[in-house]
């Protein structure tokens, strides 16, 4: 497992983290899996086996007990693992309990630290873009949980590439410490990070971690043009997400990505891993898996190295629109991109018909 620097900052990550979603499967978050302590022990050794020392969970995921069970799987090896947890999703009808506010990160983390059985975090995130708080009180509280020792470093989710820029750039102009990282949705068929926020990561400093890079159980091989989701997965579970504007386009990928699988004697899933991490501007990759057997299969995509035209087919099968003022950019003014940018509107060129 190859380690990186998350962001500018001195923290060695791993290139895949192992997400913990799928851990107890309660509180609504049933479709998503039912790993319970034993499994959860178990994956979590066969991680650290593996070079992965980073485990990803939020209070969201289960309200609270996927917490509970990644901390009982890393009791006794907590000085061997790093964490990373989240808060801004409303966790109760509480008014303030939600967002990215003094009061709600500061309750959010004595309430996580609590269920995970440790004393501090390594990566705190905001979850998603809280408009309604300003953005100076978010950065002086999780810079106050720095100073206080309850995190070490922290990120942000689910944001746009404005509030972004807005967030770093504020922290960075007032003597604060900025987000070191983002984590974001990208896979090989949602590909809306790749007009802003990946670049703007890239450009910034930024680490973008990427969340879901199966599309929330999209490609996991189960669904294709004649295969419906099985009631035992999440889609085939009634999960609300991801929102899929063009099931076609889903199923292009799917058809790009079996080829490639059938090339390497691999699953749909490992193309999946092994072309998100090897694209532009990608940092650390989280996986996730339901037991045992899924953890080992997704592990070893690491080992996958995908041809260039393999990974020429899978980019094509799903390229984003070169929308304003991209198009423009790639017809007018790609000789100006800066390198966080450019294969991107180059592929836009390619859309376009332009050389």
């Amino acid at each position: 497992m190859d380690y990186i620097n998350l962001g500018k900052s001195g923290l060695r990550v791993p290139k895949y983290i192992l997400g913990t979603i799928p851990f107890s499967g309660t509180n609504g978050f049933e479709a998503a899996g039912n790993v319970q302590e034993n499994t959860a022990n178990r994956m979590v050794d066969m991680s650290i086996d593996a070079g992965i020392n980073m485990f990803d969970t939020a209070n969201l995921y289960s309200k609270g007990n996927a917490e509970k069970v990644l901390g009982a799987a890393i009791r006794g090896k907590r000085d061997k693992v790093l964490i990373s947890s989240k808060t801004g999703f409303p966790f109760d009808s509480h008014p303030n309990e939600r967002g990215a506010s003094r009061n709600n990160l500061m309750k959010s983390i004595d309430e996580s630290l609590e269920r995970l059985g440790t004393d501090y975090i390594d990566l705190y995130f905001v979850h998603l873009w809280d408009g309604q708080t300003p953005v100076e009180e978010t950065v002086e509280t999780m810079n106050d949980l720095i100073k206080a020792g309850k995190i070490r470093h922290w990120g942000v989710s689910n944001y746009s590439g404005w509030a972004l820029a807005k967030t770093h750039t504020f922290a960075e102009q007032n003597g604060k410490i900025p987000p070191v990282t983002q984590q974001i949705y990208y896979t090989p068929e949602a590909r809306e990070s790749e007009y802003e926020l990946l670049p703007a990561g890239a450009e910034l400093g930024v680490s973008s971690m990427i969340w879901s890079p199966l599309g929330e159980g999209l490609l996991t091989g189960k669904i294709g043009r004649d295969k419906e989701a099985p009631e035992d997965t999440r889609q085939g579970g009634g999960w609300p997400e991801p929102w899929i504007y063009d099931q076609e386009r889903l199923y292009t990928v799917i058809d790009a990505l079996e080829e490639v699988a059938a090339n390497h004697n691999a699953t749909v899933p490992q193309i999946a891993y092994a072309w998100v991490r090897d694209r532009p501007n990608v940092g650390p990759v989280v996986i996730a898996a339901r037991n045992e057997e899924q953890l080992e299969e997704n592990i070893a995509s690491y080992k996958i190295k995908l041809k260039r035209d393999e990974q020429e087919l899978i980019e094509a099968a799903a390229r984003p629109a070169p929308f304003y003022p991209h198009w423009h950019r790639a017809m007018n003014g790609a000789d100006q991109a800066s390198p966080s940018e450019k294969v991107y509107l180059d592929a836009y060129k390619k859309t376009m018909g332009l050389k």
